[in-house]
Formats: structure tokens, C-alpha cells, sequence
């Protein structure tokens, strides 16, 4: 197609400098959700906290983000993406200065909160200016942008290793300083004014008072519905988001999500893409670690070692989308991807019963990383290419939702499973191999329907639909 490449030489720089601004913000977000992670047993010491209660330094961080993240599209509405793009990084930046001069676990953990609650706009804030500026090469720019964002949850437990080897730990935090820095003199230097776009909207407390909480509590129970009160929580939170899908359907463009979006032809395929594809992703990130440690024997470390090539495989998949998907379409792209994603889950059943196989290992995570890699991108060009530009903000923030809510929901299906297969009364190592088999085969079943759902998505991106009325 040479209007195809005719159309990507073509591509502003304006693009790659707001590019520039995005990647700056997600990966900052992302590697602070990450960068506290080894640092728990270190910072209970240092702050005579139990590691009970300093667990919230990260827990309470990751919460937070759910709780803003519906009042993204909102917000960009309100005062436009600019002003609230520096806003939250001012405010990023600061609650870092203040993380770092905490003087308690307590104090510590309340200013982690306020961090994450301006981290949780940054995530939606980047994809939207990024579809806005890149419009239908979003692909090719997302391919690049996200190149850093990968990074950051990797590079922050290296990051923090070597400040707790080296330095104090607020310096965990007041690294933030210089980058937030510079990022705020680019976003002042490169952004935009998108003033004029800007719309008054009225907020929907109710449906803010529903879906908020409802994400916390079932982000939070999801991940301990070994407790009594998770049990409690997971079952309130989906308790509360059913009650805001229904008041949302009422209240339609007036609602604090427009739940239209998902009348539209593309942008529900692509959303149920992105929930199957996040939720695989982080199950396969449970169960494949906890297969190399009890099954395999390996330690932890060396588990965690044992999974680089899983990143490696995104790493080198991902620049390469712009070009394919412009050259073979987004359903060719993705379903190829997801064909290889299930190839490189499928020797896991194989190991599983007859025991580790490093090669087979390794050769296995880098097809199932670059198969991962090549359905993300491809599935949220589509999604954000078939809403009308206006919708972009109510979009973003949808299917950031919709992705968040698919984690913990695959991963505690997986870990379910996987607990009651171990829990079966058949004893020895034949019932562990059997166990993580059958888990394996779990984890295949649910690539046979991100399959299925791939292969609806559109063969080229599509300018916006309008939302569909209810």
C-alpha cells in the first residue's frame, strides 16, 4: 500500500515531541508502582514498621491510581489535557519531595497515596494526547512510546537495589525530582493548548461514589480472597460496578463514563481484546514464576531471572508495529500475534510433566513475549481510531478501566484453579505436575478466546463511529 508509506514519512515531529511528553508520565507511574516492591523489608527496619503495614506503601499507591483513574475523561473535559497534564505532574513531583521527607510508616504511606492518586491520571492522559496527535499512526508512535513504559517496572527494582545499596532510602523518591523536572518544562514546551476543546460537563457524583470504590474494593479483595474480608470486598466492588453499569445506561452522555462507547462496533471488540490480553498477561506472570520456584525447584531470584525473555520478546516486537500494521492491517497483526502468544504458552503443559527444559524454556517466553507485544498496540489503535476525536478523553479512560479490571480478574481465575488442583487428595510430585498442567492448559483455553476475539477485530483502523445510542 504506498499511500501507506506515503503517509507515515509525513508524520510531524510535533507528534514525536508530545510523544516525548506521554512517555515521560507513563513511565514515571510505572516505575514508582514498582520501585517500593523490594524495598519493603528496608523501609519497615528503617521506619520500625511491620511489614504488615508497610506492605500499604505499595498497596496504597496502586489503589490510589484506581480511584482517579474515571475522573480522567472528565477532567480533560473540564480544564483540557494540558493544564491537567501539568497539574498531576506538578503534583507527582511534589507528593515524591514529600514521600522522601516522610518521618513514619504512616506519614510515608499517606503521601504514596497522594502520589498515586495523581500517577493514576498519567496512565489514560498519555494513550489520549498520544491518539489525538498521532491519529491514525498511532500505531507506529505507540510502538516507540511504549518502549519506556516497558522499562520502568523493570527498571525500578534495579533502581532500588542500588539506592539501598548505596545511598538512603528517600531517594527512592527523590529521583523523581529531576525527571519530574524535566518533564514539566518539556510538556510547558511541547504540549499543545487544547483550551478551545475543552467543554463544561457536569460531574456524576453518583456514578463517582459507585465505580471509585467499586475498582478499589475489587482491585483490593481480588487479591486477597483468601480472607474474610477480601471475600467481602471483591463481592461489594463487583456489587457496586453493576450498579453503576446500570445507572450509567440512564444516564448515558451525562454519566461519568458513556457507556455508548461500547455500542459501537470496533471499540467493544477492542475492549474485550484488551481485558483478555491484560488478564492473560498477568496470570501467565503469576503462574509461570510459581511453576520455576515449586515445581522446578528454582529460587526466587533465579525464577525471576528465568523470565527476562518474556520482556525481551515484547522489547523487540514492539517497534515493529506501526510498519506491520500499516502494511498487513490491525486483525492480521493481532491474531498473529495471538496465534503466537498460544504457541508459546502451549510447552508449558509439556514441561509441566516432564520437568524444566531451559532451551525450550527460553525459546518459549521470547515467542510468547513478541506474540503479547503484537496484540496491545494494534487492539488500542483500533479502539481509539473508531470514537470521534471529542470522545477521546471518555475513551481512554474506559478502556484503561476495562484493562485494569482484567488483571486481577484472569489472575484470580488462574490462581483459583491452581489451588484447588493442588488441593487435590492425590499426594507426591505427580500431583504438582498434574496441578500446574491443568493450570497451563486453563491458561491455553483463555488464548483460544483472546483468539476468537482478535479475529473480530477490523481489518484496517477505522476513522470514528459515533457512539451508538442505547
Amino acid at each position: 500500500m504506498p499511500n501507506a508509506t506515503q503517509e507515515t514519512s509525513r508524520l510531524d515531529q510535533s507528534v514525536w515531541k508530545i510523544a516525548s511528553v506521554a512517555m515521560l508520565g507513563s513511565f514515571l507511574s510505572q516505575m514508582d508502582a514498582t520501585v517500593v516492591n523490594v524495598s519493603l523489608s528496608s523501609l519497615a527496619a528503617e521506619l520500625h514498621s511491620s511489614l504488615t503495614l508497610i506492605q500499604w506503601v505499595t498497596s496504597g499507591y496502586l489503589l490510589a491510581l484506581a480511584l482517579m483513574l474515571p475522573l480522567s475523561g472528565w477532567l480533560v473535559d473540564r480544564i483540557g489535557a494540558r493544564s491537567l497534564y501539568l497539574w498531576c505532574f506538578s503534583s507527582f513531583t511534589l507528593s515524591s519531595m514529600l514521600c522522601g521527607m516522610a518521618w513514619s510508616a504512616h506519614s510515608l504511606i499517606a503521601f504514596r497515596i497522594l502520589q498515586g492518586m495523581s500517577g493514576g491520571l498519567l496512565a489514560p492522559m498519555a494513550q489520549m494526547m498520544l491518539a489525538r496527535a498521532a491519529g491514525r499512526h498511532m500505531a507506529r508512535v505507540m510502538g516507540y512510546s511504549a518502549l519506556p513504559v516497558m522499562v520502568g517496572p523493570i527498571l525500578g527494582p534495579v533502581i532500588a537495589g542500588a539506592i539501598l545499596q548505596h545511598a538512603s532510602w528517600r531517594w527512592l523518591f527523590l529521583v523523581n525530582l529531576p525527571i519530574g523536572a524535566v518533564a514539566i518544562f518539556l510538556a510547558v514546551l511541547f504540549l499543545p493548548n487544547d483550551r478551545e476543546e475543552t467543554k463544561r460537563r457536569s460531574l456524576d457524583f453518583f456514578g463517582l461514589l459507585l465505580l471509585s470504590p467499586g475498582l478499589v474494593f475489587f482491585l483490593y479483595g481480588s487479591d486477597h480472597l483468601n480472607e474474610r474480608v477480601g471475600l467481602s470486598f471483591f463481592v461489594l466492588g463487583l456489587i457496586l460496578l453493576a450498579a453503576f453499569v446500570r445507572a450509567a445506561y440512564k444516564k448515558q452522555d451525562e454519566a461519568l463514563i458513556d457507556l455508548r462507547l461500547f455500542g459501537g462496533k470496533v471499540f467493544p471488540r477492542s475492549a474485550m481484546t484488551q481485558f483478555l490480553s491484560n488478564g492473560i498477561t498477568f496470570s501467565a506472570q503469576m503462574l509461570i514464576p510459581i511453576f520455576l520456584i515449586r515445581s522446578c525447584g528454582l529460587s526466587p531470584s533465579a525464577a525471576g531471572w528465568m523470565m527476562a525473555p518474556l520482556g525481551l520478546g515484547m522489547v523487540f516486537s514492539y517497534p515493529l508495529m506501526g510498519t506491520l500494521t500499516q502494511r498487513f492491517g490491525i486483525r492480521r497483526v493481532a491474531a498473529t500475534g495471538a496465534l503466537l502468544s498460544l504457541i508459546g504458552t502451549m510447552p508449558f503443559v509439556y514441561l509441566a510433566q516432564h520437568g524444566l527444559i531451559v532451551p525450550v524454556l527460553v525459546g518459549t517466553l521470547l515467542i510468547r513475549g513478541a506474540g503479547m507485544g503484537a496484540i496491545g498496540i494494534p487492539s488500542i489503535s483500533a479502539a481509539y481510531a473508531s470514537v470521534p476525536k471529542q470522545d477521546l478523553p471518555m475513551a481512554t479512560t474506559s478502556l484503561n478501566i476495562v484493562q485494569r479490571l482484567g488483571g486481577p480478574t484472569l489472575t484470580t481465575l488462574c490462581a483459583t484453579f491452581l489451588a484447588w488442583r493442588l488441593g487435590s487428595p492425590a499426594g507426591g510430585h505427580s500431583s504438582l505436575s498434574h496441578a500446574f498442567s491443568a493450570a497451563f492448559l486453563l491458561l491455553c483455553g483463555l488464548h483460544l478466546l483472546l483468539m476468537a476475539s482478535v479475529l473480530r477485530l477490523p481489518l484496517a483502523i477505522q476513522s470514528g463511529e459515533a457512539p451508538a445510542a442505547t
